[in-house]
């Protein structure tokens, strides 16, 4: 099994959930599937390191890559719950950052997990419970541990942008559908910060702007 790849982009393939990264080591480019968050950082021409999960079908060996450890505990975490596959698992990645998707499933935040592609209501109802369940067990690395006890009294709690953004529109007057679909486009963490939350005000700015096209 490989566990972490270190070489040169040659080549970046964004998508609509998720991206590709082909990643040349020692001669051989290995092509990995990976959250946005990673795509966030590649560079064709430069290196990168990347945790790797490998997954074996009958008829193919992919691999997944990460640009941190808490995106690949992530995914495994998420591999572990009924009916989440590899597809749904980066597509949960890339809308929402580790931290973020701890504190929605210990917040219980079903609006939050509708934003990502192809998961209902209840859907997201059903992953939360399982979830929750994984979370509750799973001995978690740091990055984790820390938004796990951001709730404990006398810690602040940790900035939730795309929250803070849902419920300013929803008290504007916009539909739960309308503020769903807003939400999905708007930008993630940034190649310089792929670990800082992206500014609620300047979201808030680009979500109303889109909003106010779209009647």
């Amino acid at each position: 099994m490989i566990g972490s790849l270190r070489g040169t982009v040659l080549e970046r393939i964004p998508g609509p959930t998720a991206g590709e990264l082909l990643l040349e080591v020692g001669g051989v480019g290995y092509r990995l599937s990976v959250p946005t968050g990673t795509l966030a950082l590649a560079e064709v021409g430069a290196g990168l390191f990347v945790h790797v999960h490998t997954h074996v079908r009958e008829d193919a060996i992919i691999l997944y890559g990460f640009a941190t450890r808490a995106e690949r505990q992530s995914f495994d975490i998420l591999l572990a719950v009924h009916g989440v596959g590899p597809a749904l698992a980066l597509a949960l990645l890339s809308t929402h950052a580790p931290a973020a998707l701890t504190r929605i499933v210990l917040g219980e935040d079903v609006d939050a997990l509708t934003l990502v592609p192809g998961v209902g209501r209840k859907t997201a109802v059903r992953l939360l419970m399982e979830l929750r369940a994984k979370f509750d067990v799973v001995e978690l690395g740091p990055e984790l541990v820390a938004v796990a006890d951001s709730g404990s009294p006398g810690r602040a709690p940790l900035p939730d942008p795309l929250g803070d953004v849902r419920a300013a529109l929803a008290g504007l007057g916009y539909g739960a559908d309308e503020v769903r679909e807003v939400l999905r486009s708007l930008p993630g963490p940034t190649a310089d910060s792929p670990d800082a939350p992206p500014d609620a005000a300047e979201l808030l700015r680009l979500a109303l702007r889109q909003l106010a096209g779209a009647r």
